[in-house]
């Protein structure tokens, strides 16, 4: 089978609502085992598994870890469940389907790092979702895994649900730390780095809602173990959010080193009407819009930041031959300029222009000076952004000059 089934393995087998049907699948058997190891020895098997965070920048999850190890006093720990990329559902899936998952990961991290207080921030949107990890906070309150002394050791640690108002920027580390904080959803100028200076000015670590669900089975397999899945440069395996115009949408676990056509046509079953792909959008709408011909590629890293690309979001969105090329960027777009917080101007600015130009391409009023004007536009909000928004909304525009550029000559006008 292609799937490989590891942190989706409990999806629809326990009540998501019910703790002791989590337990009797093997829940908190890892923190069970974390809790009587000394916290160095759980960073080095988290360093050994060589897990890059799951939420977009593929970051090495370990550094980020013994950094928060090594500060003193207070510290956070942060999940990031504010997933506003639109062609993604893998954190809502895993918050409503294993929750307990999600806050056995939190739990170990902070026993790690002797951080004392947690936060979830889950997007305005998931109210499902959120009124099911708070069930499974209260449900891990009652049973001793939150609060004072767990598990009968000196060890403290809380978690607080926080919500954000639908803000895509949000998602950025230092926009959420400022919303938590009560402030609007700003980024920040970096460094210092959320280890250093997060919520409150304390030491603060920030992962993935799928990088949380991880630990427990590092620590119960074993680093080394766990790092023998996938590829030398990504190990374990990647939730896809799967959509768009394939037969069988839906959320698949794969193991890294899988091509992204075997996505597609073993799991997806093809295109409907076995229409031809025009192309794929990968990540989202910040991520690179790729032709037909790149769908061997496999689903890895390094294979994606050769292109300026992350893979860490998961999302594979597959359109066929009936959409245009111009449509897709312009919504995109358009989403994009709604959804800046305005702070730094490459952004603020930069999009509604960006929109400008798409708008006289698709009109055919286009010139080769407003295609120089429009690569070099993205380009430089892409170099000078201030967050993450700015820094990646340019991808689906770069990508497309490189491998759609005909389409742009095509509306071009003489």
């Amino acid at each position: 089978m292609i799937q490989m089934k590891m942190i989706s393995k409990r999806f629809g087998k326990i009540n998501p609502l019910s703790i002791e049907s989590y337990i009797q699948a093997e829940g908190y058997k890892g923190l069970d085992k974390a809790i009587t190891l000394h916290s160095t020895r759980i960073i080095d098997e988290i360093e050994k598994s060589r897990i890059r965070g799951r939420g977009g920048a593929g970051f090495p999850t370990h550094i980020k870890v013994r950094a928060l190890s090594k500060q003193s006093g207070d510290k956070y720990i942060v999940c990031n469940a504010d997933e506003g990329e639109p062609g993604n559902f893998k954190d809502r899936m895993l918050l409503e389907n294993d929750p307990h998952a999600v806050i056995e990961g939190m739990i170990i991290l902070a026993y790690a790092t002797g951080a004392n207080k947690g936060y979830i921030y889950i997007r305005g949107e998931y109210q499902n979702a959120m009124k099911i990890i708070k069930a499974t906070i209260k449900a891990a309150e009652e049973k001793g895994l939150l609060g004072s002394n767990i598990l009968n050791k000196s060890f403290d640690f809380n978690i607080e649900v926080r919500s954000g108002a639908g803000s895509y920027v949000c998602g950025e580390e230092f926009s959420m730390i400022e919303s938590i904080e009560g402030k609007p959803g700003r980024s920040r100028i970096k460094p210092p780095f959320p280890t250093e200076k997060g919520i409150h000015g304390k030491p603060t670590l920030i992962n993935n809602v799928e990088t949380f669900a991880n630990f427990p089975h590092i620590i119960l397999m074993g680093g080394d173990e766990f790092a023998k899945i996938g590829t030398p440069s990504s190990t374990g395996t990647k939730l896809i959010s799967l959509s768009g115009n394939v037969k069988n949408k839906g959320l698949y676990e794969v193991p890294f080193g899988t091509s992204i056509r075997d996505v597609i046509f073993k799991l997806g079953k093809g295109v409907k009407n076995n229409r031809p792909i025009k192309m794929v959008q990968l990540g989202g709408a910040s991520g690179p819009i790729i032709p037909e011909y790149m769908l061997d590629m496999s689903i890895d890293f390094d294979r994606f930041e050769n292109f300026a690309s992350k893979t860490g979001t998961g999302a594979i969105i597959v359109i066929d031959d009936r959409f245009d090329l111009f449509d897709i960027l312009l919504t995109d777009m358009k989403f994009f300029v709604h959804q800046s917080c305005g702070k730094c101007a490459p952004c603020r600015e930069g999009h509604t222009q960006v929109v400008n130009l798409l708008n006289k391409f698709i009109n055919h009023r286009a010139t080769e000076k407003d295609l120089m004007s429009l690569e070099g536009l993205a380009n430089v909000i892409q170099q000078t952004s201030l967050c993450g928004l700015g820094q990646t909304s340019m991808t689906a525009i770069l990508t497309s000059l490189r491998y759609f550029r005909d389409d742009y000559f095509s509306k071009v006008r003489y």
